[in-house]
């Protein structure tokens, strides 16, 4: 069922970011459950009625690399996401330990490389990039993953590319965040110049927010596990225990749309119904017009 100027999108993703899980079953930081809305969030994906092409976790999967909680996280994920029909694309964050994430979540050697990957989604590719840099809190691409990189981009996919990373090539107004961004990023730029890439997903920052890098958009999930306050001063931005998030994206010929989906089941209107919905669908352009957009004095 289609309305409008536009046709359905040719892909749908499920971008989620920082579920910061634990090993056991204490409270991240001594305030936040993390497993607990990260349950709160696979509920509401449930809830969406759509078919995704794939579920993308964008770093800070787990907030002390702990074996546990990649299984943990793992055993909570891939049920829904079978369920769905859709793969999982996990990408490392600085939270994130290599060897362990790579044993427990990916099933491969525990060794401290880079975790990348390239899936093909109905001829949209996804480029997962491994920003963390073992031992630190901050983001680089180093040499040899912007090298593959270029390589993996030299043949275009028939709808494009879509880069996930952690760490967000774009600037936050939070002053001590640029001590944790991503490192060097006119190579990245240079690595992705003149390519397919046609957005960039990222996370990190625990707020969703957007920009551009080279030209190409960028999109930042918020956390599931907790937000950072933006009402308050940028020098006394904190954590809050509200507004969890993920985004639903949608992938057009011409164009991508990231939509903030809130991690809250709250009591919602029922105005607009599957019935009245269909009966909409029943009309021409023209009378929907008249029916819908026409105001009533």
């Amino acid at each position: 069922m289609s309305f409008g100027q536009y046709p359905p999108a040719r892909r749908t993703i499920l971008h989620l970011s920082d579920t910061h899980l634990l090993g056991g079953r204490g409270l991240l930081g001594g305030l936040y459950d993390s497993a607990a809305q990260l349950g709160r969030t696979l509920e509401a994906i449930t809830r969406l009625g759509v078919t995704p092409d794939a579920l993308v976790f964008t770093g800070d999967l787990t907030d002390l690399g702990e074996p546990d909680a990649y299984r943990r996280l793992r055993a909570a994920v891939e049920p829904v996401a079978a369920e769905l029909g859709a793969p999982v694309v996990w990408v490392a964050g600085n939270h994130d330990e290599r060897a362990a994430m790579r044993r427990e979540l990916l099933d491969l050697p525990p060794t401290e490389e880079p975790i990348t990957g390239v899936w093909d989604l109905g001829g949209l590719r996804l480029i997962a990039l491994d920003s963390s840099v073992p031992g630190w809190h901050h983001g680089e691409l180093d040499a040899a993953q912007r090298h593959w990189l270029r390589e993996e981009l030299r043949t275009p996919a028939p709808l494009g590319t879509l880069l996930a990373l952690h760490h967000p090539p774009v600037p936050s107004h939070i002053p001590f965040f640029d001590i944790l961004e991503l490192r060097d990023q006119p190579l990245l730029a240079e690595a992705i110049g003149g390519s397919d890439v046609r957005g960039i997903l990222a996370g990190h920052l625990h707020y969703s927010t957007s920009g551009t890098f080279a030209g190409i958009p960028v999109s930042v999930a918020a956390a599931t596990c907790y937000t950072m306050n933006l009402q308050r001063p940028p020098a006394e931005v904190n954590g809050m225990d509200a507004g969890q998030s993920f985004h639903l994206v949608h992938v057009y010929d011409d164009t991508i749309t990231h939509s903030v989906v809130p991690v809250l089941d709250a009591p919602t209107a029922d105005v607009f119904t599957q019935e009245w919905t269909q009966r909409m669908a029943a009309l021409s352009p023209d009378e929907r017009l008249e029916a819908f957009s026409r105001k009533r004095v």
